[in-house]
């Protein structure tokens, strides 16, 4: 992918802008649009939710749902191969393998319970575990870490936790997804995930679902910076 003849196909040509259904030419306009756009897609999310297949199929339709705004590809499968745009960054999955290693992603989360009656501590460390393999196949060319944020929500919530993102910046997730996958050190992604994982909260104030959006966004966009 290096290779100077390289081309990739979800830039608009001669550009560094993903291509898109609201005309963005710039990847600050493409931000801006996908923040506002994703963030009203996800609140129907809370009220519809996607059918919890807990497989590939399911953080497709999430993604599908999320940015179907956005991308004409959008719940589709990438065809490129991408890392994140830092120095030192390791390739994640060649997308050729994405469909065979989910399923033994997946089929590894199920032999788990999906987390279910864990011990906080249980817990922390089996999802550090199960979002470092998720993570490194990452499926989509954009919208990954949104994607999988409404999934383990829903699986933390099934299991009897709830996942707040809030105290979490957007480097530090990209750091401890990078050396649990680069270096096999899930000691990074444990640390975050104890500040992550919370009670559930049971309030029903009205503002109710913009609250767990709140819970459910990082810092900072997610995804920029990833280069094919």
């Amino acid at each position: 992918m290096d290779s100077p003849e390289f081309t990739d196909p979800y830039l608009i040509p001669q550009s560094n802008v993903l291509r898109n259904l609201v005309g963005a030419a710039t990847a600050e306009a493409l931000a801006a649009a996908e923040a506002d756009l994703s963030f009203a897609r996800a609140l129907q999310l809370l009220d519809s939710p996607v059918t919890p297949t807990n497989d590939l199929r399911e953080l497709q339709a999430i993604h599908r749902h999320l940015f179907q705004d956005l991308y004409d590809w959008a719940g589709d499968l990438r065809t490129v191969d991408v890392r994140k745009n830092v120095p030192g960054a390791d390739y994640f999955l060649p997308y050729g393998f994405i469909e065979r290693a989910s399923g033994i992603c997946f089929a590894e989360l199920a032999a788990d319970g999906f987390l279910a009656d864990l011990p906080r501590d249980s817990f922390v460390e089996r999802l550090a575990y199960h979002y470092e393999k998720i993570n490194y196949i990452h499926p989509f060319r954009e919208g990954n870490g949104r994607t999988q944020r409404i999934f383990w929500n829903r699986v933390a919530l099934e299991a009897g936790w709830q996942l707040d993102w809030r105290p979490v910046h957007g480097e530090e997730n990209h750091l401890a997804a990078r050396i649990g996958s680069d270096e096999q050190d899930l000691g990074p992604l444990i640390s975050m995930f104890d500040k992550i994982v919370t009670e559930p909260d049971t309030s029903e104030a009205a503002d109710w679902s913009a609250g767990e959006i709140r819970r459910l966004s990082i810092n900072r966009p997610d995804d920029r910076g990833a280069q094919a």
